[in-house]
Protein backbone atom coordinates (compact mmCIF):
# COMPACT_ATOMS: atom_id res chain seq x y z
CA UNK A 1 0.00 0.00 0.00
CA UNK A 2 1.18 3.47 -1.03
CA UNK A 3 2.60 5.54 2.15
CA UNK A 4 2.65 9.33 2.65
CA UNK A 5 6.41 10.90 2.35
CA UNK A 6 5.43 12.90 5.29
CA UNK A 7 8.45 12.92 7.92
CA UNK A 8 10.72 10.55 6.21
CA UNK A 9 13.38 12.60 4.49
CA UNK A 10 14.82 15.67 6.08
CA UNK A 11 16.78 18.68 4.14
CA UNK A 12 20.17 19.16 5.87
CA UNK A 13 21.65 21.54 4.20
CA UNK A 14 21.38 24.70 1.44
CA UNK A 15 23.18 27.29 -1.02
CA UNK A 16 21.85 29.67 -3.29
CA UNK A 17 23.96 31.60 -5.19
CA UNK A 18 23.64 35.58 -6.01
CA UNK A 19 21.22 35.46 -8.34
CA UNK A 20 20.98 38.47 -11.52
CA UNK A 21 22.95 39.10 -14.56
CA UNK A 22 26.25 36.86 -13.72
CA UNK A 23 28.35 38.08 -16.11
CA UNK A 24 31.11 37.35 -13.75
CA UNK A 25 30.06 33.57 -13.68
CA UNK A 26 29.43 30.75 -16.19
CA UNK A 27 26.91 27.65 -15.35
CA UNK A 28 29.50 25.66 -13.32
CA UNK A 29 30.65 28.81 -11.10
CA UNK A 30 27.05 29.34 -10.32
CA UNK A 31 26.80 25.51 -9.79
CA UNK A 32 29.79 25.47 -7.49
CA UNK A 33 28.51 28.48 -5.51
CA UNK A 34 25.49 26.91 -4.23
CA UNK A 35 26.82 23.49 -3.37
CA UNK A 36 29.76 24.34 -1.59
CA UNK A 37 27.12 26.54 0.46
CA UNK A 38 25.33 23.52 1.27
CA UNK A 39 28.18 21.26 2.27
CA UNK A 40 29.21 23.84 4.67
CA UNK A 41 25.61 23.99 6.12
CA UNK A 42 25.66 20.77 6.03
CA UNK A 43 28.97 19.77 7.63
CA UNK A 44 29.79 17.39 4.54
CA UNK A 45 32.18 17.03 1.91
CA UNK A 46 31.34 16.36 -1.54
CA UNK A 47 33.08 12.63 -1.00
CA UNK A 48 30.29 12.23 1.49
CA UNK A 49 27.43 12.23 -1.63
CA UNK A 50 26.27 9.29 -2.52
CA UNK A 51 24.33 10.07 -5.58
CA UNK A 52 23.07 13.52 -7.21
CA UNK A 53 20.01 15.11 -8.73
CA UNK A 54 20.38 18.25 -11.24
CA UNK A 55 17.55 20.67 -12.34
CA UNK A 56 18.18 22.39 -15.73
CA UNK A 57 16.30 23.33 -18.76
CA UNK A 58 18.78 24.14 -21.04
CA UNK A 59 21.79 21.51 -20.89
CA UNK A 60 21.67 18.26 -21.07
CA UNK A 61 23.24 14.41 -19.14
CA UNK A 62 23.95 14.61 -15.27
CA UNK A 63 27.80 15.39 -16.48
CA UNK A 64 26.03 19.63 -16.08
CA UNK A 65 26.59 18.75 -12.32
CA UNK A 66 29.08 16.29 -12.38
CA UNK A 67 31.60 18.11 -14.13
CA UNK A 68 32.05 21.28 -12.15
CA UNK A 69 31.84 19.23 -9.17
CA UNK A 70 33.79 16.40 -9.78
CA UNK A 71 31.57 13.85 -8.51
CA UNK A 72 33.90 11.31 -9.74
CA UNK A 73 31.65 8.84 -11.44
CA UNK A 74 28.67 8.86 -9.17
CA UNK A 75 24.99 8.50 -9.96
CA UNK A 76 23.83 11.58 -11.34
CA UNK A 77 20.25 12.24 -12.91
CA UNK A 78 19.39 14.96 -14.94
CA UNK A 79 15.76 16.20 -14.63
CA UNK A 80 13.69 18.63 -16.43
CA UNK A 81 10.06 19.38 -16.09
CA UNK A 82 9.81 22.74 -17.63
CA UNK A 83 9.45 25.04 -14.66
CA UNK A 84 8.84 23.06 -12.20
CA UNK A 85 12.30 21.13 -12.76
CA UNK A 86 13.88 22.28 -9.19
CA UNK A 87 11.48 20.88 -7.77
CA UNK A 88 10.49 17.99 -9.39
CA UNK A 89 14.35 17.40 -8.90
CA UNK A 90 13.74 17.68 -5.07
CA UNK A 91 11.01 14.90 -5.48
CA UNK A 92 12.55 12.73 -7.28
CA UNK A 93 15.75 12.43 -4.64
CA UNK A 94 13.24 12.08 -1.90
CA UNK A 95 12.05 9.40 -3.25
CA UNK A 96 15.09 7.42 -3.68
CA UNK A 97 16.07 8.72 -0.41
CA UNK A 98 12.63 7.50 1.46
CA UNK A 99 13.59 3.90 -0.43
CA UNK A 100 16.68 3.98 1.29
CA UNK A 101 18.60 3.34 -2.13
CA UNK A 102 20.88 6.12 -0.45
CA UNK A 103 21.50 7.69 2.64
CA UNK A 104 22.97 10.89 1.22
CA UNK A 105 22.20 12.54 -1.83
CA UNK A 106 22.74 16.36 -3.45
CA UNK A 107 20.08 18.52 -5.53
CA UNK A 108 21.09 21.32 -7.63
CA UNK A 109 18.87 23.69 -10.07
CA UNK A 110 20.62 25.99 -12.28
CA UNK A 111 19.77 27.98 -15.04
CA UNK A 112 22.39 30.31 -17.29
CA UNK A 113 19.74 32.56 -18.89
CA UNK A 114 21.98 35.64 -19.84
CA UNK A 115 23.92 33.43 -21.94
CA UNK A 116 21.66 32.49 -24.36
CA UNK A 117 21.98 35.96 -26.30
CA UNK A 118 18.12 36.75 -26.15
CA UNK A 119 15.44 37.63 -23.18
CA UNK A 120 12.68 35.32 -22.20
CA UNK A 121 12.08 32.47 -23.62
CA UNK A 122 10.85 33.36 -26.77
CA UNK A 123 8.04 32.31 -28.91
CA UNK A 124 6.11 29.41 -27.97
CA UNK A 125 5.31 26.59 -31.07
CA UNK A 126 1.11 26.15 -30.46
CA UNK A 127 -1.07 24.43 -33.41
CA UNK A 128 -3.68 27.07 -34.78
CA UNK A 129 -6.26 27.73 -32.13
CA UNK A 130 -9.72 29.76 -32.23
CA UNK A 131 -8.28 32.02 -29.30
CA UNK A 132 -4.56 31.98 -29.47
CA UNK A 133 -2.25 31.64 -32.35
CA UNK A 134 1.09 30.07 -33.41
CA UNK A 135 3.71 32.39 -31.78
CA UNK A 136 2.45 32.88 -28.28
CA UNK A 137 4.75 34.56 -25.74
CA UNK A 138 4.89 33.67 -21.87
CA UNK A 139 3.41 37.75 -21.58
CA UNK A 140 0.91 36.95 -24.00
CA UNK A 141 -0.05 33.78 -22.87
CA UNK A 142 -0.73 35.46 -19.28
CA UNK A 143 -1.61 38.83 -20.02
CA UNK A 144 -5.07 36.59 -21.74
CA UNK A 145 -5.46 35.30 -18.65
CA UNK A 146 -5.23 38.53 -16.65
CA UNK A 147 -7.72 40.12 -19.09
CA UNK A 148 -9.92 37.09 -18.35
CA UNK A 149 -9.83 37.58 -14.95
CA UNK A 150 -10.33 41.00 -14.79
CA UNK A 151 -13.82 40.18 -16.56
CA UNK A 152 -14.95 37.14 -14.71
CA UNK A 153 -14.58 38.82 -11.69
CA UNK A 154 -16.50 42.25 -12.08
CA UNK A 155 -13.68 44.07 -12.48
CA UNK A 156 -12.95 47.52 -14.81
CA UNK A 157 -9.49 47.10 -16.46
CA UNK A 158 -7.96 50.07 -14.65
CA UNK A 159 -8.84 48.16 -11.02
CA UNK A 160 -7.80 44.42 -12.29
CA UNK A 161 -4.62 46.60 -13.72
CA UNK A 162 -3.95 48.53 -9.98
CA UNK A 163 -4.76 45.09 -8.28
CA UNK A 164 -1.75 42.99 -10.16
CA UNK A 165 0.54 46.23 -9.65
CA UNK A 166 -0.03 46.03 -5.94
CA UNK A 167 1.28 42.14 -6.05
CA UNK A 168 4.05 43.75 -8.02
CA UNK A 169 4.64 46.71 -5.52
CA UNK A 170 4.76 43.87 -2.81
CA UNK A 171 7.45 41.38 -4.52
CA UNK A 172 9.82 44.48 -5.10
CA UNK A 173 9.29 45.35 -1.58
CA UNK A 174 10.14 41.77 -0.26
CA UNK A 175 12.88 41.55 -2.73
CA UNK A 176 14.36 44.79 -2.13
CA UNK A 177 15.15 43.26 1.35
CA UNK A 178 16.82 40.11 0.39
CA UNK A 179 20.88 40.31 -0.50
CA UNK A 180 20.42 37.64 -2.96
CA UNK A 181 17.31 39.02 -4.99
CA UNK A 182 18.58 39.99 -8.83
CA UNK A 183 15.66 42.84 -8.41
CA UNK A 184 16.69 44.82 -5.44
CA UNK A 185 14.98 47.80 -5.86
CA UNK A 186 11.44 48.90 -4.40
CA UNK A 187 8.35 50.19 -6.56
CA UNK A 188 5.81 52.29 -5.85
CA UNK A 189 2.34 51.88 -7.60
CA UNK A 190 2.05 54.84 -9.40
CA UNK A 191 5.35 53.57 -11.19
CA UNK A 192 3.91 50.19 -12.18
CA UNK A 193 1.09 51.65 -13.82
CA UNK A 194 3.16 54.35 -15.59
CA UNK A 195 5.87 51.43 -16.69
CA UNK A 196 5.99 50.38 -20.39
CA UNK A 197 3.54 47.33 -21.42
CA UNK A 198 5.31 44.17 -22.26
CA UNK A 199 1.58 42.99 -23.13
CA UNK A 200 -1.37 44.58 -21.55
CA UNK A 201 -2.45 44.83 -19.03
CA UNK A 202 1.32 43.21 -18.18
CA UNK A 203 3.73 46.08 -17.90
CA UNK A 204 7.65 45.93 -17.16
CA UNK A 205 7.01 45.54 -13.16
CA UNK A 206 4.59 42.78 -13.76
CA UNK A 207 6.92 40.39 -15.16
CA UNK A 208 10.12 38.32 -14.03
CA UNK A 209 13.74 39.15 -14.94
CA UNK A 210 15.79 37.07 -17.35
CA UNK A 211 18.12 35.38 -14.58
CA UNK A 212 21.22 33.67 -13.57
CA UNK A 213 21.37 31.36 -10.58
CA UNK A 214 21.84 28.13 -8.50
CA UNK A 215 20.42 27.26 -5.42
CA UNK A 216 21.26 23.23 -4.04
CA UNK A 217 20.16 21.02 -1.21
CA UNK A 218 21.72 17.53 0.72
CA UNK A 219 18.88 15.40 1.87
CA UNK A 220 18.91 12.61 3.93
CA UNK A 221 16.40 10.48 5.85
CA UNK A 222 14.86 12.36 8.85
CA UNK A 223 16.19 9.26 11.29
CA UNK A 224 19.72 10.32 10.19
CA UNK A 225 19.04 14.11 10.33
CA UNK A 226 20.75 15.00 13.90
CA UNK A 227 24.17 13.58 12.45
CA UNK A 228 23.74 16.38 10.97
CA UNK A 229 21.98 19.52 12.53
CA UNK A 230 19.09 20.23 15.25
CA UNK A 231 17.46 22.53 12.99
CA UNK A 232 16.75 20.25 10.12
CA UNK A 233 13.86 20.60 7.87
CA UNK A 234 11.59 17.94 6.25
CA UNK A 235 9.45 17.09 3.56
CA UNK A 236 5.77 17.09 4.41
CA UNK A 237 4.46 16.51 0.89
CA UNK A 238 5.17 16.54 -2.38
CA UNK A 239 2.75 16.58 -5.79
CA UNK A 240 3.06 16.69 -9.51
CA UNK A 241 0.49 16.76 -11.90
CA UNK A 242 0.77 17.28 -15.49
CA UNK A 243 -2.15 18.60 -18.09
CA UNK A 244 -3.61 16.40 -20.56
CA UNK A 245 -3.41 19.33 -23.40
CA UNK A 246 -7.38 20.14 -23.85
CA UNK A 247 -6.75 23.49 -22.94
CA UNK A 248 -5.49 24.37 -26.22
CA UNK A 249 -8.12 22.78 -28.03
CA UNK A 250 -11.26 23.82 -26.18
CA UNK A 251 -12.93 27.52 -26.83
CA UNK A 252 -14.09 27.72 -23.11
CA UNK A 253 -10.93 27.65 -21.89
CA UNK A 254 -10.98 30.35 -19.40
CA UNK A 255 -7.04 30.86 -18.06
CA UNK A 256 -8.47 31.92 -14.61
CA UNK A 257 -8.41 28.93 -12.86
CA UNK A 258 -4.98 25.88 -12.63
CA UNK A 259 -6.06 22.38 -12.62
CA UNK A 260 -3.19 21.31 -11.97
CA UNK A 261 -1.95 23.34 -9.40
CA UNK A 262 -5.59 21.85 -7.95
CA UNK A 263 -4.27 18.41 -8.51
CA UNK A 264 -0.92 19.10 -7.22
CA UNK A 265 -1.69 20.54 -3.94
CA UNK A 266 -4.59 18.16 -3.12
CA UNK A 267 -1.53 15.66 -3.22
CA UNK A 268 1.10 17.06 -0.87
CA UNK A 269 -1.68 18.17 1.55
CA UNK A 270 -2.94 14.76 1.46
CA UNK A 271 0.83 13.55 2.14
CA UNK A 272 1.40 16.50 5.04
CA UNK A 273 -2.11 16.21 6.68
CA UNK A 274 -3.26 19.34 5.59
CA UNK A 275 -7.15 20.55 5.67
CA UNK A 276 -7.06 24.04 5.75
CA UNK A 277 -3.92 25.69 3.98
CA UNK A 278 -4.59 28.98 4.97
CA UNK A 279 -4.50 28.62 8.14
CA UNK A 280 -1.77 25.53 8.42
CA UNK A 281 0.86 27.02 5.91
CA UNK A 282 3.18 29.58 7.54
CA UNK A 283 4.27 30.81 3.75
CA UNK A 284 3.66 30.02 0.45
CA UNK A 285 6.68 30.43 -2.11
CA UNK A 286 4.61 30.52 -5.99
CA UNK A 287 5.58 30.46 -9.07
CA UNK A 288 4.67 34.37 -9.80
CA UNK A 289 6.45 34.66 -13.05
CA UNK A 290 4.17 37.49 -13.68
CA UNK A 291 2.27 39.37 -11.16
CA UNK A 292 -1.43 37.74 -12.60
CA UNK A 293 0.34 34.90 -12.05
CA UNK A 294 0.69 34.78 -8.45
CA UNK A 295 -3.00 35.77 -8.17
CA UNK A 296 -3.79 32.57 -9.61
CA UNK A 297 -1.84 30.71 -8.26
CA UNK A 298 -2.84 31.39 -5.01
CA UNK A 299 -6.57 30.83 -5.86
CA UNK A 300 -5.92 26.82 -7.18
CA UNK A 301 -3.73 26.16 -4.17
CA UNK A 302 -6.79 26.57 -2.16
CA UNK A 303 -4.94 29.70 -0.02
CA UNK A 304 -7.75 32.05 -1.15
CA UNK A 305 -11.21 31.47 -2.30
CA UNK A 306 -11.65 31.70 -6.26
CA UNK A 307 -12.29 35.56 -7.08
CA UNK A 308 -11.26 36.86 -3.77
CA UNK A 309 -7.86 37.91 -4.30
CA UNK A 310 -8.44 41.28 -4.57
CA UNK A 311 -9.37 41.17 -1.11
CA UNK A 312 -6.47 39.99 0.18
CA UNK A 313 -4.11 41.75 -1.54
CA UNK A 314 -5.73 45.20 -1.21
CA UNK A 315 -6.29 44.07 2.62
CA UNK A 316 -2.45 43.50 3.11
CA UNK A 317 -3.20 39.87 3.88
CA UNK A 318 0.02 38.23 1.41
CA UNK A 319 2.45 40.63 3.48
CA UNK A 320 4.72 39.16 6.11
CA UNK A 321 2.70 40.84 8.79
CA UNK A 322 -0.68 39.76 7.13
CA UNK A 323 -2.57 36.50 7.86
CA UNK A 324 -0.41 34.32 4.90
CA UNK A 325 2.65 35.83 3.60
CA UNK A 326 3.19 35.68 -0.35
CA UNK A 327 6.68 35.33 -1.65
CA UNK A 328 8.26 36.65 0.87
CA UNK A 329 11.56 36.05 -0.81
CA UNK A 330 10.56 38.34 -3.36
CA UNK A 331 9.11 35.43 -5.79
CA UNK A 332 10.29 35.02 -9.14
CA UNK A 333 9.61 38.38 -9.91
CA UNK A 334 11.80 40.20 -7.83
CA UNK A 335 14.67 37.70 -6.83
CA UNK A 336 14.70 36.16 -10.58
CA UNK A 337 13.22 32.88 -12.64
CA UNK A 338 16.77 30.71 -13.78
CA UNK A 339 14.09 27.64 -14.56
CA UNK A 340 15.51 25.10 -13.15
CA UNK A 341 16.68 27.11 -10.05
CA UNK A 342 13.57 28.55 -8.94
CA UNK A 343 11.83 25.54 -7.21
CA UNK A 344 14.93 24.37 -5.55
CA UNK A 345 15.57 28.44 -4.15
CA UNK A 346 12.13 28.38 -3.30
CA UNK A 347 12.71 25.34 -1.11
CA UNK A 348 15.87 27.48 0.30
CA UNK A 349 14.02 30.61 1.25
CA UNK A 350 11.33 28.00 3.28
CA UNK A 351 14.69 26.63 4.85
CA UNK A 352 15.98 29.35 6.13
CA UNK A 353 12.49 30.75 7.59
CA UNK A 354 11.70 27.70 9.39
CA UNK A 355 15.56 27.71 11.13
CA UNK A 356 14.80 31.70 12.02
CA UNK A 357 17.94 32.31 9.63
CA UNK A 358 16.66 34.38 6.38
CA UNK A 359 19.72 36.75 5.55
CA UNK A 360 18.06 40.08 6.72
CA UNK A 361 16.44 40.06 10.01
CA UNK A 362 13.95 42.03 9.35
CA UNK A 363 11.88 39.88 6.78
CA UNK A 364 12.03 36.79 9.31
CA UNK A 365 8.74 34.92 10.38
CA UNK A 366 7.76 34.73 13.86
CA UNK A 367 7.39 30.96 14.68
CA UNK A 368 6.79 29.18 11.58
CA UNK A 369 5.83 26.07 11.07
CA UNK A 370 5.70 24.64 7.46
CA UNK A 371 5.72 26.35 3.77
CA UNK A 372 4.75 25.68 0.57
CA UNK A 373 6.80 25.76 -2.70
CA UNK A 374 4.63 25.99 -5.97
CA UNK A 375 6.21 26.24 -9.35
CA UNK A 376 4.17 25.67 -12.88
CA UNK A 377 4.95 25.72 -16.70
CA UNK A 378 3.83 24.89 -19.87
CA UNK A 379 0.49 26.62 -21.88
CA UNK A 380 -3.07 26.65 -20.98
CA UNK A 381 -4.26 23.01 -20.61
CA UNK A 382 -1.28 21.68 -20.90
CA UNK A 383 0.37 23.20 -17.90
CA UNK A 384 2.62 21.11 -15.12
CA UNK A 385 2.87 21.67 -11.70
CA UNK A 386 5.04 20.95 -9.07
CA UNK A 387 4.01 21.23 -5.05
CA UNK A 388 6.42 20.99 -2.10
CA UNK A 389 5.59 21.31 1.84
CA UNK A 390 8.54 21.18 3.94
CA UNK A 391 8.33 22.01 8.01
CA UNK A 392 9.60 21.69 11.22
CA UNK A 393 9.74 18.33 13.29
CA UNK A 394 6.69 17.99 15.26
Amino acid sequence: MAESIKNKVAIVGMGCSQFGERWDADASDLIIEAAYEAYEDAGVEPKDIEAAWVGTFNQMTGAALSQPLKLQYKPVSRNENACGTGTDALRNAAFAVAAKVYDLVLVVGFEKLKDTGYGGLGEIGLPPNPVYDVGMTAPGMYALAATRYFAKYGMTPEEGKRMIGMVSVKSHHNGARNPKAHLRREVTLEQVLAAPIIAWPLGLFDCCGVTDGSAAAILCRAEDAKRFRDDYVLIKGMGLSIGPGMGRIRTDYDYTWWDETEYASKEAYAQAGIKNPRKELSQVECHDCFSISEVIAVESLGVCGRGHAREDVEGSAWKQEGEIPINLSGGLKSFGHPIGASGTREAYEVYKQLQGRAEDSTRRLKNPRQGLVHNQGGEPGKFMCAVGIYGLPE
